[in-house]
């Protein structure tokens, strides 16, 4: 049997490795679609809708069951509430495509956010160099999202300026995985 902290590591990978196969996918099969010019979300109403759609959603339930086998593992609420949060804005984000409006939008600024949050609160439960990498990348994701809400895209475009937001979480979620599911586990700080 494998123990919690492996469990929730598998779920994330799963997760990660098919919310970014899922965009990849949905990018070839989109005629015209710009990776510098289209939002990511675009993917979602367009022909790669299905492909799109279901990798988020499966995305946020595997972080969401993730998160339950991570508190029985380390008894670690602030991160449990923050990463909970996250997969359940990606389900949003998976089930309410950019057509269905301000909906859409409040998802997707909630799986942003908390996303980004999420992987800087992460370094309680890992140690240097990785805890660091986690800061970073969650802080990257955090400043992408500030700049690309007040417009500023420094070139990128605004599908590019988006994708600054959303790939260093998933680096982040992918990193960790990794971690969670490594024999050497040393957690530095829980929360009971």
């Amino acid at each position: 049997m494998y123990s919690d902290n492996k469990i929730a590591g598998f779920l994330l990978a799963i997760g990660s490795v098919l919310c970014v196969l899922g965009i990849i996918t949905s990018e070839a099969l989109y005629p015209g679609y710009s990776t510098s010019e289209n939002y990511i979300s675009d993917l979602g109403v367009g022909p790669s809708a299905l492909i799109f759609n279901s990798s988020v959603f499966l995305l946020g339930v595997l972080a969401v069951v993730g998160v339950y086998f991570i508190q029985k593992a380390f008894s670690f609420k602030l991160f449990s509430i923050l990463a909970a949060i996250t997969g359940i804005g990606a389900m949003g984000v998976g089930l309410f495509p950019e057509d269905a409006g301000m909906i859409h939008v409040a998802f997707s600024l909630i799986t942003f956010l908390f996303a980004g949050i999420t992987a800087i609160t992460s370094f309680k439960l890992e140690k240097p160099p990785l805890s660091y990498l986690s800061i970073m990348l969650g802080t990257m994701s955090l400043v992408a999202l500030a700049l690309f809400s007040s417009g500023i895209y420094l070139g990128l475009g605004k599908g590019g300026m988006e994708r600054m937001i959303a790939y260093p979480a998933l680096l982040w979620m992918l990193g960790f995985s990794g971690h969670l599911m490594s024999d050497n586990i040393n957690v530095r700080t829980s929360e009971k």
